[in-house]
Protein backbone atom coordinates (compact mmCIF):
# COMPACT_ATOMS: atom_id res chain seq x y z
CA UNK A 1 0.00 0.00 0.00
CA UNK A 2 2.82 2.40 0.88
CA UNK A 3 4.41 1.83 -2.53
CA UNK A 4 1.24 2.41 -4.56
CA UNK A 5 0.06 5.47 -2.61
CA UNK A 6 2.07 8.00 -4.70
CA UNK A 7 0.68 6.49 -7.91
CA UNK A 8 -2.87 6.69 -6.54
CA UNK A 9 -2.39 10.36 -5.67
CA UNK A 10 -1.04 11.13 -9.13
CA UNK A 11 -3.94 9.28 -10.73
CA UNK A 12 -6.40 11.28 -8.63
CA UNK A 13 -4.73 14.51 -9.81
CA UNK A 14 -5.09 13.45 -13.45
CA UNK A 15 -8.75 12.52 -13.00
CA UNK A 16 -9.48 15.83 -11.28
CA UNK A 17 -7.78 17.69 -14.12
CA UNK A 18 -10.10 15.98 -16.59
CA UNK A 19 -13.22 16.53 -14.52
CA UNK A 20 -12.49 20.15 -13.57
CA UNK A 21 -10.83 21.76 -16.62
CA UNK A 22 -11.54 25.35 -15.38
CA UNK A 23 -12.31 26.84 -18.80
CA UNK A 24 -14.93 29.38 -17.77
CA UNK A 25 -13.55 32.94 -17.89
CA UNK A 26 -14.16 35.23 -14.94
CA UNK A 27 -14.58 38.98 -15.32
CA UNK A 28 -13.91 41.42 -12.50
CA UNK A 29 -15.04 44.97 -13.12
CA UNK A 30 -12.23 46.77 -11.28
CA UNK A 31 -9.32 44.58 -12.43
CA UNK A 32 -7.00 46.49 -14.79
CA UNK A 33 -3.75 44.72 -15.56
CA UNK A 34 -0.51 46.63 -15.98
CA UNK A 35 1.90 45.20 -18.54
CA UNK A 36 4.97 46.39 -16.63
CA UNK A 37 3.79 44.84 -13.37
CA UNK A 38 2.84 41.64 -15.17
CA UNK A 39 6.21 41.41 -16.91
CA UNK A 40 8.09 41.95 -13.65
CA UNK A 41 6.04 39.34 -11.84
CA UNK A 42 6.60 36.80 -14.64
CA UNK A 43 10.34 37.36 -14.23
CA UNK A 44 10.10 37.27 -10.42
CA UNK A 45 8.22 33.98 -10.52
CA UNK A 46 11.00 32.46 -12.63
CA UNK A 47 13.66 33.91 -10.31
CA UNK A 48 12.06 32.40 -7.21
CA UNK A 49 11.79 29.01 -8.92
CA UNK A 50 15.54 29.19 -9.64
CA UNK A 51 16.17 29.40 -5.90
CA UNK A 52 15.18 25.76 -5.36
CA UNK A 53 17.86 24.35 -7.73
CA UNK A 54 20.18 26.91 -6.13
CA UNK A 55 19.34 25.47 -2.72
CA UNK A 56 19.99 21.98 -4.09
CA UNK A 57 23.55 23.00 -5.01
CA UNK A 58 23.99 24.91 -1.74
CA UNK A 59 23.01 21.89 0.37
CA UNK A 60 24.45 19.29 -2.01
CA UNK A 61 27.93 20.74 -1.77
CA UNK A 62 27.89 20.62 2.03
CA UNK A 63 27.15 16.91 2.54
CA UNK A 64 29.42 13.93 1.99
CA UNK A 65 29.97 12.73 -1.55
CA UNK A 66 27.85 9.60 -1.00
CA UNK A 67 24.80 11.74 -0.20
CA UNK A 68 25.03 14.56 -2.77
CA UNK A 69 22.43 13.23 -5.23
CA UNK A 70 19.92 12.36 -2.51
CA UNK A 71 20.28 15.76 -0.85
CA UNK A 72 19.86 17.63 -4.13
CA UNK A 73 16.88 15.50 -5.13
CA UNK A 74 15.14 16.28 -1.84
CA UNK A 75 15.04 19.93 -2.98
CA UNK A 76 14.25 19.20 -6.62
CA UNK A 77 11.31 16.89 -5.87
CA UNK A 78 9.51 19.75 -4.10
CA UNK A 79 9.18 21.43 -7.48
CA UNK A 80 7.07 18.50 -8.61
CA UNK A 81 5.09 17.33 -5.59
CA UNK A 82 4.25 20.73 -4.08
CA UNK A 83 3.20 22.09 -7.48
CA UNK A 84 0.61 19.33 -7.93
CA UNK A 85 -0.78 19.84 -4.43
CA UNK A 86 -0.83 23.63 -4.87
CA UNK A 87 -2.83 23.43 -8.09
CA UNK A 88 -5.39 21.04 -6.64
CA UNK A 89 -6.11 22.70 -3.29
CA UNK A 90 -2.98 24.33 -1.82
CA UNK A 91 -3.55 27.80 -3.26
CA UNK A 92 -7.14 27.68 -2.05
CA UNK A 93 -6.07 26.75 1.46
CA UNK A 94 -3.62 29.64 1.54
CA UNK A 95 -5.52 32.34 -0.34
CA UNK A 96 -9.08 31.08 -0.65
CA UNK A 97 -12.14 32.46 1.10
CA UNK A 98 -11.25 32.97 4.75
CA UNK A 99 -12.30 30.47 7.42
CA UNK A 100 -11.75 31.88 10.89
CA UNK A 101 -8.60 33.78 9.96
CA UNK A 102 -6.62 30.52 10.01
CA UNK A 103 -7.17 28.77 6.68
CA UNK A 104 -8.77 29.24 3.28
CA UNK A 105 -11.71 27.41 1.77
CA UNK A 106 -10.27 24.58 -0.37
CA UNK A 107 -13.14 24.98 -2.85
CA UNK A 108 -12.44 28.64 -3.69
CA UNK A 109 -9.75 28.00 -6.31
CA UNK A 110 -10.01 24.20 -6.45
CA UNK A 111 -8.05 22.94 -9.49
CA UNK A 112 -7.27 26.59 -10.35
CA UNK A 113 -10.94 27.42 -10.76
CA UNK A 114 -11.57 30.97 -11.98
CA UNK A 115 -8.03 31.58 -13.23
CA UNK A 116 -9.06 32.63 -16.74
CA UNK A 117 -10.32 36.09 -17.65
CA UNK A 118 -9.21 39.16 -15.72
CA UNK A 119 -9.71 38.02 -12.14
CA UNK A 120 -7.10 39.41 -9.74
CA UNK A 121 -6.01 39.01 -6.13
CA UNK A 122 -7.30 41.98 -4.05
CA UNK A 123 -3.80 43.02 -2.93
CA UNK A 124 -2.33 42.56 -6.42
CA UNK A 125 -4.96 44.10 -8.71
CA UNK A 126 -2.60 44.89 -11.61
CA UNK A 127 -1.54 41.30 -12.39
CA UNK A 128 -3.60 38.22 -13.38
CA UNK A 129 -4.69 35.99 -10.53
CA UNK A 130 -3.06 32.95 -12.13
CA UNK A 131 0.28 34.77 -12.09
CA UNK A 132 -0.11 35.62 -8.41
CA UNK A 133 -0.95 31.96 -7.75
CA UNK A 134 2.16 30.76 -9.57
CA UNK A 135 4.36 33.33 -7.82
CA UNK A 136 3.14 32.16 -4.42
CA UNK A 137 3.62 28.55 -5.51
CA UNK A 138 7.38 29.06 -5.67
CA UNK A 139 7.40 30.10 -1.99
CA UNK A 140 5.48 26.94 -1.11
CA UNK A 141 8.02 24.90 -3.09
CA UNK A 142 11.18 26.15 -1.43
CA UNK A 143 9.93 26.21 2.18
CA UNK A 144 9.92 22.43 2.82
CA UNK A 145 13.10 22.13 0.73
CA UNK A 146 14.84 24.33 3.30
CA UNK A 147 14.09 21.78 6.02
CA UNK A 148 16.01 19.01 4.27
CA UNK A 149 19.38 20.32 5.39
CA UNK A 150 18.52 19.39 8.98
CA UNK A 151 17.93 15.68 8.37
CA UNK A 152 20.34 15.25 5.48
CA UNK A 153 22.21 11.94 5.22
CA UNK A 154 19.76 9.87 7.26
CA UNK A 155 16.15 10.09 5.98
CA UNK A 156 14.26 7.60 3.81
CA UNK A 157 13.16 9.29 0.60
CA UNK A 158 9.70 7.71 0.43
CA UNK A 159 8.94 8.79 3.98
CA UNK A 160 10.21 12.28 3.20
CA UNK A 161 7.58 12.59 0.46
CA UNK A 162 4.84 11.88 2.98
CA UNK A 163 6.23 14.49 5.37
CA UNK A 164 6.39 16.99 2.50
CA UNK A 165 2.66 16.67 1.89
CA UNK A 166 1.75 16.91 5.57
CA UNK A 167 4.00 19.91 6.21
CA UNK A 168 2.57 21.92 3.34
CA UNK A 169 -1.03 21.23 4.36
CA UNK A 170 -0.74 21.53 8.14
CA UNK A 171 2.05 24.07 8.67
CA UNK A 172 2.79 26.12 5.56
CA UNK A 173 -0.64 27.05 4.17
CA UNK A 174 -2.15 28.05 7.55
CA UNK A 175 0.81 30.37 8.16
CA UNK A 176 0.58 31.79 4.63
CA UNK A 177 -3.14 32.41 5.06
CA UNK A 178 -2.83 33.91 8.53
CA UNK A 179 0.01 36.23 7.47
CA UNK A 180 -0.75 37.24 3.86
CA UNK A 181 -4.51 36.92 3.44
CA UNK A 182 -6.30 40.24 4.18
CA UNK A 183 -8.55 38.40 6.63
CA UNK A 184 -5.80 36.25 8.13
CA UNK A 185 -5.40 36.51 11.88
CA UNK A 186 -1.76 37.67 11.85
CA UNK A 187 -2.48 40.11 9.01
CA UNK A 188 -5.38 41.54 10.98
CA UNK A 189 -3.18 41.91 14.07
CA UNK A 190 -0.71 43.99 12.07
CA UNK A 191 2.17 41.54 11.62
CA UNK A 192 4.48 42.67 8.80
CA UNK A 193 6.11 39.96 6.72
CA UNK A 194 7.06 41.35 3.34
CA UNK A 195 8.33 38.17 1.69
CA UNK A 196 8.27 35.25 4.11
CA UNK A 197 10.50 35.64 7.16
CA UNK A 198 7.68 34.21 9.25
CA UNK A 199 5.86 32.06 6.70
CA UNK A 200 8.93 30.56 5.03
CA UNK A 201 12.06 30.79 7.17
CA UNK A 202 10.70 30.54 10.69
CA UNK A 203 8.41 27.64 9.76
CA UNK A 204 11.24 25.80 8.01
CA UNK A 205 13.71 26.58 10.79
CA UNK A 206 11.52 25.28 13.59
CA UNK A 207 10.57 22.21 11.52
CA UNK A 208 14.29 21.63 10.98
CA UNK A 209 14.96 21.69 14.72
CA UNK A 210 12.07 19.29 15.31
CA UNK A 211 13.46 16.98 12.61
CA UNK A 212 16.97 17.01 14.04
CA UNK A 213 15.64 16.15 17.49
CA UNK A 214 13.30 13.44 16.21
CA UNK A 215 15.77 11.67 13.90
CA UNK A 216 18.63 12.07 16.37
CA UNK A 217 22.31 12.07 15.47
CA UNK A 218 23.88 10.42 12.44
CA UNK A 219 26.11 7.44 13.16
CA UNK A 220 29.13 9.56 12.10
CA UNK A 221 28.15 13.23 12.47
CA UNK A 222 31.44 14.81 11.42
CA UNK A 223 32.08 15.05 7.70
CA UNK A 224 33.94 16.91 4.97
CA UNK A 225 31.81 18.80 2.41
CA UNK A 226 31.78 17.11 -0.98
CA UNK A 227 32.02 20.21 -3.16
CA UNK A 228 32.58 23.69 -1.76
CA UNK A 229 32.33 24.91 -5.36
CA UNK A 230 28.70 23.67 -5.38
CA UNK A 231 28.05 25.76 -2.26
CA UNK A 232 29.43 28.87 -3.98
CA UNK A 233 27.34 28.21 -7.08
CA UNK A 234 24.25 27.61 -4.96
CA UNK A 235 24.82 30.85 -3.07
CA UNK A 236 25.04 32.79 -6.31
CA UNK A 237 21.81 31.25 -7.61
CA UNK A 238 20.03 31.88 -4.31
CA UNK A 239 21.18 35.51 -4.16
CA UNK A 240 20.13 36.06 -7.77
CA UNK A 241 16.76 34.39 -7.28
CA UNK A 242 16.16 36.24 -4.01
CA UNK A 243 15.63 39.47 -5.95
CA UNK A 244 12.46 37.87 -7.28
CA UNK A 245 11.66 36.55 -3.81
CA UNK A 246 11.82 39.97 -2.13
CA UNK A 247 11.43 42.60 -4.84
CA UNK A 248 8.76 40.45 -6.47
CA UNK A 249 6.76 40.56 -3.26
CA UNK A 250 5.98 44.19 -4.08
CA UNK A 251 3.71 42.57 -6.75
CA UNK A 252 4.50 45.41 -9.12
CA UNK A 253 7.31 47.16 -10.97
CA UNK A 254 7.51 50.30 -8.88
CA UNK A 255 9.45 52.15 -6.22
CA UNK A 256 8.66 49.59 -3.54
CA UNK A 257 10.17 46.79 -5.63
CA UNK A 258 13.30 48.90 -6.12
CA UNK A 259 13.56 49.49 -2.37
CA UNK A 260 13.19 45.78 -1.65
CA UNK A 261 15.87 44.96 -4.24
CA UNK A 262 18.24 47.48 -2.66
CA UNK A 263 17.73 46.30 0.92
CA UNK A 264 18.13 42.69 -0.19
CA UNK A 265 21.45 43.46 -1.84
CA UNK A 266 22.92 45.38 1.06
CA UNK A 267 21.75 43.11 3.86
CA UNK A 268 23.24 40.04 2.21
CA UNK A 269 26.52 41.79 1.45
CA UNK A 270 26.79 43.08 5.03
CA UNK A 271 26.00 39.66 6.48
CA UNK A 272 28.58 37.89 4.30
CA UNK A 273 31.32 40.26 5.44
CA UNK A 274 30.15 40.20 9.06
CA UNK A 275 30.35 36.39 9.08
CA UNK A 276 33.90 36.49 7.70
CA UNK A 277 35.09 39.19 10.10
CA UNK A 278 33.46 37.49 13.08
CA UNK A 279 35.20 34.22 12.19
CA UNK A 280 38.53 36.09 12.03
CA UNK A 281 37.76 37.69 15.39
CA UNK A 282 37.19 34.21 16.84
CA UNK A 283 40.58 33.08 15.53
CA UNK A 284 39.30 31.11 12.53
CA UNK A 285 40.48 31.42 8.95
CA UNK A 286 38.08 33.21 6.57
CA UNK A 287 36.38 30.57 4.43
CA UNK A 288 34.26 30.34 1.32
CA UNK A 289 31.71 28.31 3.28
CA UNK A 290 31.48 31.04 5.90
CA UNK A 291 31.02 33.78 3.34
CA UNK A 292 28.30 31.79 1.59
CA UNK A 293 26.43 30.95 4.79
CA UNK A 294 26.68 34.55 5.93
CA UNK A 295 25.26 35.84 2.65
CA UNK A 296 22.29 33.48 2.90
CA UNK A 297 21.67 34.46 6.53
CA UNK A 298 21.52 38.08 5.42
CA UNK A 299 19.02 37.20 2.71
CA UNK A 300 16.92 35.32 5.24
CA UNK A 301 16.94 38.14 7.79
CA UNK A 302 16.02 40.91 5.34
CA UNK A 303 13.15 38.90 3.85
CA UNK A 304 10.41 40.04 6.29
CA UNK A 305 11.77 43.60 6.33
CA UNK A 306 12.75 44.17 2.70
CA UNK A 307 9.83 46.42 1.81
CA UNK A 308 9.48 48.11 5.19
CA UNK A 309 12.96 49.42 6.11
CA UNK A 310 15.54 51.78 4.66
CA UNK A 311 18.80 50.73 3.03
CA UNK A 312 21.02 51.85 5.98
CA UNK A 313 18.92 49.80 8.36
CA UNK A 314 19.21 46.78 6.08
CA UNK A 315 22.96 46.89 6.71
CA UNK A 316 22.32 46.69 10.44
CA UNK A 317 19.90 43.78 9.96
CA UNK A 318 22.47 41.86 7.93
CA UNK A 319 25.30 42.36 10.44
CA UNK A 320 23.20 41.54 13.52
CA UNK A 321 21.70 38.42 11.93
CA UNK A 322 25.11 37.13 10.83
CA UNK A 323 26.68 37.51 14.27
CA UNK A 324 23.74 35.97 16.12
CA UNK A 325 23.43 33.04 13.70
CA UNK A 326 27.18 32.44 13.89
CA UNK A 327 26.94 32.26 17.68
CA UNK A 328 23.96 29.88 17.52
CA UNK A 329 25.87 27.62 15.10
CA UNK A 330 28.73 27.58 17.62
CA UNK A 331 26.30 26.73 20.41
CA UNK A 332 24.67 23.99 18.33
CA UNK A 333 28.02 22.26 17.74
CA UNK A 334 28.44 21.91 21.50
CA UNK A 335 25.12 20.10 21.92
CA UNK A 336 23.80 16.71 20.82
CA UNK A 337 21.52 18.33 18.23
CA UNK A 338 22.55 17.03 14.80
CA UNK A 339 21.10 19.72 12.53
CA UNK A 340 23.31 18.54 9.66
CA UNK A 341 23.57 21.81 7.72
CA UNK A 342 22.55 24.21 10.52
CA UNK A 343 19.14 25.04 9.12
CA UNK A 344 17.74 26.21 12.44
CA UNK A 345 20.64 28.52 13.35
CA UNK A 346 20.66 30.07 9.88
CA UNK A 347 17.08 30.03 8.61
CA UNK A 348 15.14 29.75 11.84
CA UNK A 349 17.20 32.18 13.88
CA UNK A 350 17.83 34.42 10.88
CA UNK A 351 14.09 34.61 10.24
CA UNK A 352 13.35 35.43 13.87
CA UNK A 353 16.03 38.14 13.98
CA UNK A 354 14.62 39.63 10.79
CA UNK A 355 11.08 39.55 12.15
CA UNK A 356 12.07 41.32 15.38
CA UNK A 357 14.23 43.90 13.59
CA UNK A 358 11.35 44.63 11.24
CA UNK A 359 9.51 45.64 14.39
CA UNK A 360 12.48 47.84 15.28
CA UNK A 361 13.24 49.59 11.97
CA UNK A 362 10.04 49.57 9.89
CA UNK A 363 8.73 53.00 8.90
CA UNK A 364 5.51 53.95 7.18
CA UNK A 365 7.33 56.33 4.81
CA UNK A 366 8.99 53.29 3.22
CA UNK A 367 5.72 51.45 2.66
CA UNK A 368 2.32 53.11 3.00
CA UNK A 369 0.80 49.65 3.28
CA UNK A 370 2.23 49.43 6.79
CA UNK A 371 -0.80 50.48 8.83
CA UNK A 372 0.47 49.06 12.13
CA UNK A 373 2.92 51.84 12.89
CA UNK A 374 6.61 52.64 12.97
CA UNK A 375 9.25 50.52 14.65
CA UNK A 376 10.79 50.68 18.09
CA UNK A 377 13.73 52.71 16.72
CA UNK A 378 11.31 55.56 16.03
CA UNK A 379 9.85 55.53 19.53
CA UNK A 380 6.74 53.42 18.90
CA UNK A 381 6.17 50.09 20.62
CA UNK A 382 3.01 48.63 19.04
CA UNK A 383 4.66 47.02 16.02
CA UNK A 384 7.55 45.54 17.98
CA UNK A 385 5.30 44.06 20.65
CA UNK A 386 2.99 42.66 17.97
CA UNK A 387 5.96 40.94 16.32
CA UNK A 388 7.25 39.67 19.64
CA UNK A 389 3.95 37.96 20.43
CA UNK A 390 3.62 36.62 16.88
CA UNK A 391 7.15 35.22 17.03
CA UNK A 392 6.28 33.15 20.11
CA UNK A 393 2.98 31.92 18.68
CA UNK A 394 4.42 31.00 15.28
CA UNK A 395 7.45 29.30 16.86
CA UNK A 396 5.32 27.08 19.08
CA UNK A 397 2.95 26.24 16.24
CA UNK A 398 5.72 25.41 13.75
CA UNK A 399 7.85 23.38 16.17
CA UNK A 400 5.13 21.41 17.93
CA UNK A 401 3.12 20.92 14.74
CA UNK A 402 6.16 19.68 12.81
CA UNK A 403 7.17 17.29 15.57
CA UNK A 404 3.68 15.78 15.59
CA UNK A 405 3.83 15.41 11.79
CA UNK A 406 7.15 13.61 12.11
CA UNK A 407 5.59 11.18 14.58
CA UNK A 408 2.65 10.58 12.22
CA UNK A 409 4.92 10.13 9.21
CA UNK A 410 7.13 7.70 11.11
CA UNK A 411 4.06 5.65 12.04
CA UNK A 412 3.07 5.42 8.37
CA UNK A 413 6.56 4.80 7.02
CA UNK A 414 9.80 4.80 9.07
CA UNK A 415 11.71 8.05 8.58
CA UNK A 416 15.23 6.93 9.40
CA UNK A 417 17.30 4.72 7.14
CA UNK A 418 19.03 1.68 8.57
CA UNK A 419 22.59 1.95 9.85
CA UNK A 420 23.75 -0.08 6.83
CA UNK A 421 22.00 2.22 4.36
CA UNK A 422 23.39 5.29 6.11
CA UNK A 423 26.89 3.85 5.91
CA UNK A 424 26.48 3.03 2.22
CA UNK A 425 25.15 6.52 1.54
CA UNK A 426 21.68 7.62 0.52
CA UNK A 427 22.60 7.99 -3.14
CA UNK A 428 23.03 4.22 -3.45
CA UNK A 429 20.64 3.00 -0.76
CA UNK A 430 17.70 5.25 -1.73
CA UNK A 431 18.22 5.90 -5.45
CA UNK A 432 20.78 3.38 -6.75
CA UNK A 433 22.83 6.24 -8.20
CA UNK A 434 26.32 7.61 -7.68
CA UNK A 435 27.92 11.00 -8.17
Amino acid sequence: MKKVLPFVLLLVAVVLALVFPSVEPVTVADATFDTGDTAWMLVSTALVLLMTPGLAYFYGGMVRKKNVISTMLQSLVCMGLITVLWVIFGFSLAFGEDIGGLIGNPATFFMMKGMLGNQAWPLAPTIPLVLFAMFQLKFAVITPALITGAFAERIRFNSYLIFLCLFMIVIYVPLAHATWHPEGILFQKGVLDFAGGTVVHMSAGWAALASALFLKKRTTPAHTPARVSYVILGTGLLWFGWFGFNAGSAVGAGALAATALATTTTASAAAAMAWIFFDIFRGKKPSAMGACIGAVVGLVAITPAAGFVTVPHSLVIGVVAAVISNLVVLWRTRTNIDDTLDVFPCHGVGGMVGMLLTGVFAHQNVNAGNTTGNGLFYGETKLFLTHLVALVVVSVFAFVGSYILLVITNAISPLRVSAEDEEAGLDLSQHDEEL
